[in-house]
């Protein structure tokens, strides 16, 4: 059954969600501070067994200068530098195995894929810790830190995420001027947000993207993290004003008034975990090129396969790649 509003309405929905006057100013300013620590870019291989997949093990410095972990798998023995997709993964989870999700080294593309500080306890492994403690809050991580914007947990992520697509850039292995960001769910939201802080990416895909238009999703949802916000607010009565001093920094909506690089969403009409209006919010609100597959009968699933052939043929296309490179002798993975 539909959770939402109609397609027809979804396709004329627009965002309430506040643009704050000073939100590039703090977003400049956290990047800044970030950038004064050294990238400190560490890989290693992985002896993983496999023969067509060379996965490397990947330390990098993000939010405060912290450690943050990640996996490079490029196509076995490629030697020239790669278009690269920078992958943030969904709520809970973590960068996985070594051998987990090879579907872009397999396609050709040098991926990097990030994990997330603090999260790994869920759907898929992960190996970074997140320092940083906080006042109340309920499970989970979109109350962590709410108190103040400069404290909220999505500050850290999204500047590691930043520094992911810097990390990757600086590899010898990667062609830094193709690089893309992709995600789905809390991976979809953060790749809307990198969009909308690095100005040259080559590609934007954001499957069902969650941390999209608060004001909606935090009424609308059914099932999910959003729930998260609607308990600590039934409880915190006296804090209500942190929907309109905290969360407007962090959604998803206001990055993608400022993201340009072309960008592929998804959407599915069933969705109860990120509600369909709150992504067609962010669809309406992104300023380049856009394109959104809309799945009529699908839950927070989105497209699955579907979704990943899609994007597949767009970044073949982003990239301007049409063969796979020739396999050579050598692996290139350190930092230039």
């Amino acid at each position: 059954m539909y959770v939402d509003l109609p397609e027809t309405e979804l396709r004329s929905y627009r965002s309430s969600q506040l643009d704050p006057a000073d939100f590039d100013e703090f977003w400049s300013t956290t990047l800044d501070e970030a950038r004064g620590f050294d990238l400190d870019v560490r890989v290693e291989q992985v002896d993983t067994g496999l023969t067509t997949v060379d996965v490397f093990d990947i330390t990098f410095a993000g939010y405060n200068g912290e450690p943050i972990k990640a996996w490079l798998r490029l196509p076995a023995g490629a030697s020239a530098p790669l278009p690269a997709v920078v992958q943030f993964v969904g709520y809970s989870g973590g960068r996985g195995r070594p051998i987990d999700n090879l579907l872009w080294a397999s396609a050709g593309f040098a991926h990097f894929q990030m994990d997330t500080r603090g999260q790994g306890g869920g759907a898929s492994v992960g190996d970074t810790h997140d320092p940083h403690g906080s006042g109340s809050q309920t499970g989970g991580f979109l109350t962590k830190g709410i108190e103040d914007r400069d404290t909220y947990y999505y500050r850290r992520l999204f500047t590691d995420a930043v520094r992911a697509v810097e990390a990757a850039r600086a590899l010898d292995a990667i062609d830094s001027s193709r690089v893309a960001v992709l995600g789905g769910s809390q991976g979809g939201g953060i790749a809307l947000a990198v969009a909308g802080l690095v100005p040259d990416l080559s590609a934007v895909v954001a499957y069902v993207p969650f941390l999209s238009d608060f004001p909606r999703s935090m009424v609308v949802s059914s099932s999910g993290p959003y729930a998260e916000l609607v308990t600590y607010f039934a409880v915190h009565r006296e804090r209500l004003g942190l929907i309109d001093t905290t969360l407007p920094y962090f959604d998803a909506v206001n990055f993608a008034k400022r993201a340009t690089a072309p960008a592929w969403l998804s959407v599915a009409l069933m969705d109860r975990v990120c509600p369909p209006s709150s992504v067609f919010g962010a669809f309406h609100a992104y300023k380049g090129e856009k394109d959104i597959a809309i799945w009529p009968f699908n839950d927070h699933e989105g497209g699955g396969i579907d979704d990943d052939a899609r994007a597949l043929e767009a970044l073949r296309g982003a990239f301007a790649v049409r063969t796979l490179p020739a396999r050579r002798g050598g692996r290139r993975a350190h930092r230039g």
